[in-house]
């Protein structure tokens, strides 16, 4: 059951706020310092899961106007959540390294067409 007591534009917004602290918890990393520190690890996967559940909750109508492979977060989420016993973590960081940035320009273009150029 969706809390529709938060809206699209601030799960949206939890996105950006989840993408960016990923950004900060490896940024200065290297590849093998990442593989190697399981609270990076695991704090990058927890915001890994608010980014699914923030897509999981935002009506399908407004995210299938934007051409991007929403259905790839939904299921990295599940994954995440259901088969973290199979996770591959360098998987995870090279997601975070290539395809955040993606995902970052496609949520900020939502923002502001949909809400003009406000953010919050």
């Amino acid at each position: 059951m969706r809390d529709s007591s938060i809206t699209n534009k601030e799960r949206l917004q939890h996105i950006l706020e989840a993408i960016s602290k990923i950004n900060d918890f490896i940024d200065r990393q290297s590849k093998e310092s990442f593989l190697n520190s399981d609270i990076l690890q695991n704090a990058t996967l927890f915001q890994f899961a608010i980014i699914g559940e923030a897509v999981v909750n935002i009506d399908r109508e407004l995210l299938n106007k934007y051409p991007y492979p929403w259905h790839n977060i939904r299921s990295f989420r599940n994954f995440i959540l259901h088969e973290y016993h199979a996770i591959e973590i360098w998987i995870v960081w090279e997601t975070a390294k290539n395809d955040l940035p993606k995902l970052k320009q496609i949520i900020e273009t939502i923002l502001k067409d949909e809400w003009g150029n406000k953010i919050n």
